[in-house]
C-alpha cells in the first residue's frame, strides 16, 4: 500500500501552515505520512492476526514502512523480505490477498532435488505433530528440520558438509537419554508401490523397541491453491486513513509552530 500527500481538511491549520518554512512544513507533512502508515501497519498484523491460522512473528514482522521524509513526500507499507532462511514474505501474502500456489519452501525445494518430494506435491506437518517436531504453529521447528534434511542428505553444495555420515545416522538410530533413538524412511502410499504401499505419501519416523512405533513426520500433499484472505481495502477502511492522515497532518503543523 502507497499513501501520498494530501492537503484535505487542513483549513482549519491553513493560518498556522502559512507560518512554516518549506522545510518546516515538508518535515510536518511526512511526519503526518509515517504516522498514517504505522498505523495502517498495526491494522494490517490486526487483520493478519484475525484472517490467519496462528501466524508466525516473521511473517507479521516483515510488514515495513518505508517513510517518508523531507525530499520523499510518500510511504509505502509492504512486506519486505531481509534476506535469510525463510520464504520471502511478499510471495506468501501476495498468494493470501489474491489466491494462487503457495510457494515451495526451501526444505520442499531440498527434497525434490534429491528426488524424495515427488513434481506436484508439497509438504505439511500431520494433525498430531511427531513429538517435538513443531513450533506450535503449524511448522517444523528449525533445528529438527534441519536433522530431517541433513538425515536424508538434502543439503545441497554449498550446505554439503551439513549431511550426514553414516556414524552420525546411526546416533540418530540408537537415541540419547532424553531423545528415543528412531529412523526416518519415505512412504509414496499409493504412488508407489513396496511394503509402504499402505502408509499416506511422506516422511515417517519408526522408533521403539524393533522400530513398532510408527509415526508421519512430514505429509505430502498435492499443490493446493489458496483463497484469498487477507483484503488491503478492508485494512484501509479499518484505518480510516483519510480522516486519520488530516488529523496527524493539523497535528503535526501546530506541533511546528509551538501551538
Amino acid at each position: 500500500m502507497r499513501i501520498d500527500l494530501k492537503l484535505d481538511g487542513i483549513e482549519s491549520v491553513r493560518g498556522a501552515l502559512n507560518k512554516l518554512t518549506g522545510n518546516q512544513a515538508r518535515d510536518a507533512f511526512a511526519a503526518a505520512l509515517n504516522d498514517t502508515a504505522f498505523r495502517v501497519r498495526r491494522e494490517m498484523q490486526k487483520e493478519m492476526r484475525a484472517v490467519f491460522d496462528k501466524p508466525t512473528p516473521y511473517i507479521l514482522k516483515s510488514v515495513y514502512v518505508r517513510q517518508a521524509t523531507r525530499q520523499r513526500q510518500d510511504v509505502a507499507i509492504e512486506p519486505t523480505y531481509f534476506g535469510g532462511k525463510g520464504v520471502d514474505p511478499q510471495k506468501i501474502l501476495q498468494a493470501q490477498e489474491f489466491g494462487g500456489r503457495r510457494t515451495d519452501k526451501r526444505s520442499e525445494v531440498a527434497l525434490r532435488r534429491v528426488g524424495i518430494l515427488p513434481a506436484g506435491f508439497q509438504t505439511v506437518i500431520p494433525a498430531s505433530p511427531y513429538p517435538g517436531s513443531d513450533d506450535g504453529r503449524g511448522n517444523l521447528r528449525g533445528s529438527f528440520l534441519s536433522q530431517l534434511l541433513s538425515y536424508f542428505r538434502a543439503f545441497g553444495e554449498q550446505g554439503y558438509r551439513a549431511n550426514m555420515t553414516d556414524k552420525r545416522r546411526a546416533r540418530v538410530h540408537q537415541g540419547t537419554k532424553k531423545v528415543d533413538g528412531r529412523r526416518y524412511f519415505v512412504a509414496y502410499g499409493r504412488l508407489r508401490s513396496g511394503p509402504t504401499a499402505h502408509l499416506p505419501p511422506g516422511i515417517w519416523a519408526a522408533a521403539g523397541t524393533h522400530g513398532v512405533d510408527v509415526r508421519p513426520v512430514l505429509l505430502f500433499v498435492q499443490v493446493g491453491e489458496y483463497v484469498p484472505l487477507l483484503s488491503m481495502e478492508t485494512v484501509a477502511e479499518h484505518a480510516d486513513v483519510d480522516a486519520y492522515m488530516a488529523r496527524r497532518l493539523r497535528y503535526r503543523i501546530r506541533q511546528a509552530v509551538g501551538e
